[in-house]
């Protein structure tokens, strides 16, 4: 019965990450709502599914596009795309790639006149893959790690970012002028804030300086006067001529896992889209599900999407997601299954998509010798499920529409 478990795990999953590549999405928003400049067309494409994205939008376009961009992560482009500039860059912290890949997107649309347009490709990651600081690139990095390493949610840690960056918070948009710019974005947070998906670099910020100097307090984040300076400085809040699609989110991921548990035979619900807090306490509370349902006869699936946190207390090797699923290895009832996955295909610093545990899973990580609770403190979520077998490899998927968790109850 386990065995099924994974198995069923397994097809959920591949389902549901087939259901959410961006191609179709690209497609569809260029059909419905793009209109061809008379003069020039820039394409600059930058995220985890920027290769994808840039892809559909060549195959529809063509020659039409007078010359392009694309901007990903390392490993995450599949190869060359039409006559295209491709960069891979540093993630989660920015690197020399990350900054000249945006130095090239500057040079790119500051030429452009009226009649000329951007299409700009916009996934989650390019926050660190597509940037320009307005700091020295040290102390932009090292500022990055104080905020990954905090309990900071992406919203509160993207309202920092703009202010350290030339090209976030609407500045590209505004580099862009006087040409017309088309946003198409594969959204990967919660709500779909258009301000906040890869930190904004085409939409009129909505987050204020007083805000920013808020989380920076905190969290107690060490910045220099240079630093404090640009938390001061507001951005762009008003932007003409931009026009933006959104094309995917993380309700379309949990939509497809849903559809993928029926099809295995599960009766399915989607407790929730908005998943936000600390990825432990998500973990315990779908066992705390596991425990009321399990042993009724039924098969039973519950869905959540979102993004979880985690506060480092530890140096060990891990991501939210495993972290996730190990929180709820503590006290998984029998024949009771929980898997959770980043659709990008990567999970914090590592290689790992993400974590599939069961009611066994405990039971393996003493017998490799693992302590739970330590490996949890010490955020060493990595090898403990290696040893186990209980990690997800999908490699680089193409797409970036957030995280999903799965809760299996079997009979």
């Amino acid at each position: 019965m386990i065995f099924q478990l994974r198995e069923d795990a397994d097809s959920i999953i591949a389902a549901a990450l087939q259901a959410v590549m961006p191609e179709q999405a690209v497609r569809q928003a260029l059909t419905r709502s793009f209109t061809r400049p008379p003069g020039r067309l820039i394409m600059i494409a930058a995220g985890k599914a920027a290769g994808r994205m840039a892809q559909a939008a060549y195959e529809l376009l063509g020659d039409q596009i007078s010359s392009g961009l694309i901007i990903s992560k390392y490993g995450h482009l599949p190869g060359p795309i039409g006559p295209f500039t491709c960069i891979e860059a540093g993630h989660p912290i920015p690197d020399e790639n990350s900054f000249e890949a945006a130095r090239q997107a500057l040079d790119l649309v500051r030429p452009l006149g009226q009649a000329d347009q951007v299409l700009f490709l916009l996934s989650g990651g390019a926050s660190s893959l597509f940037e320009w600081p307005l700091i020295p690139p040290a102390e932009l990095q090292a500022i990055t790690r104080q905020l990954l390493s905090s309990a900071a949610s992406i919203t509160e840690i993207n309202c920092l970012r703009k202010r350290f960056s030339g090209v976030k918070g609407g500045r590209f948009a505004a580099a862009c002028a006087p040409a017309a710019v088309f946003t198409v974005v594969l959204s990967d947070i919660i709500g779909d804030p258009l301000d906040m998906i890869a930190s904004g670099p085409t939409t009129a910020d909505r987050s204020t300086s007083k805000q920013a100097a808020a989380i920076a307090a905190r969290y107690q984040l060490k910045l220099s006067a240079a630093a404090r300076a640009c938390l001061a400085k507001e951005t762009p809040k008003k932007l003409e001529r931009v026009q933006t699609v959104v094309t995917g989110s993380v309700r379309a991921l949990c939509e497809a896992a849903a559809a993928a548990c029926r099809q295995s035979g599960y009766e399915t619900l989607i407790l929730t889209d908005h998943l936000d807090c600390e990825a432990r306490e998500a973990g315990r509370f779908l066992a705390d599900i596991a425990q009321t349902h399990a042993g009724q006869g039924r098969r039973l699936a519950f869905i959540a999407g979102g993004e979880t946190v985690v506060h480092l207390t530890g140096q060990g090797k891990g991501g939210r997601n495993q972290e996730l699923a190990l929180a709820a290895a503590a006290s998984l009832p029998p024949c009771c299954a929980v898997f959770s996955l980043g659709s990008d295909g990567t999970d914090g610093p590592t290689d790992a998509a993400g974590a599939y545990v069961d009611s066994e899973s405990l039971d393996a990580l003493t017998r490799a010798g693992f302590d739970l609770y330590q490996v949890l403190k010490d955020n060493n979520a990595y090898p403990a499920l290696q040893a186990t077998g209980g990690l997800i490899m999908t490699g680089p998927t193409g797409t970036n529409v957030n995280d999903v968790s799965v809760l299996l109850v079997d009979r």
